[in-house]
């Protein structure tokens, strides 16, 4: 079977070609939006379903489909893409000296069959000064990016101090286990 990526991410694209995965990305667009009595992790998983099945209601059961959305939590408190400047120096502000946690939610049909996952990642930055976020913010342009960074960039190589879970799952998709989700269904 073929397999659809249901994301426009370069960065899941970009892990899944690194994987030696063979697809096609097909995107439909979805409403981000979830129910208020959903836990953290089930959030990511409730928006990457909404993605999986809006493709595979275009598409048919007859592919693959994977769909993924990451969420980044400071103080049980999801924190966005930045909407403008401003916003994403606050963010990265807030997140300057502490620790977070960024959570993938992940959905993989086939046919009838659905696996559904959520994989978190433990990240702390060192303490930025205001002129590393400016310089990242301005040269980087983080604005499609949940909690204003990404960690293969500028601001990961100088800013993160430590992370727990996999490095992979921070860039947008814990490829490992999608893989190792992969092989089960074949």
């Amino acid at each position: 079977m073929s397999i659809i990526l249901a994301s426009q991410s370069p960065r899941r694209k970009q892990l899944l070609e690194w994987a030696e995965i063979d697809f096609e990305v097909i995107v439909i667009p979805t409403e981000e939006t979830y129910p208020d009595n959903l836990s953290l992790e089930e959030i990511p998983i409730h928006i990457a379903r909404q993605k999986a099945f809006a493709v595979e209601q275009k598409m048919g059961k007859e592919k693959i489909i994977i769909a993924a959305d990451t969420i980044v939590v400071i103080n049980n408190t999801i924190i966005g893409k930045p909407t403008d400047r401003e916003d994403a120096i606050n963010i990265l502000t807030a997140l300057s000296g502490n620790e977070h946690c960024v959570i993938t939610g992940v959905v993989i049909l086939k046919g009838f069959e659905q696996i559904a996952f959520a994989d978190t990642t433990y990240v702390k930055f060192h303490h930025l000064t205001q002129e590393q976020i400016e310089f990242y913010v301005d040269n980087y342009k983080p604005y499609d990016k949940a909690g204003a960074y990404a960690i293969q960039e500028w601001i990961g190589v100088i800013g993160i101090q430590s992370i727990k879970g996999d490095f992979y799952n921070v860039m947008g998709l814990p490829i490992s286990r999608v893989v190792q989700a992969l092989n089960t269904l074949k």
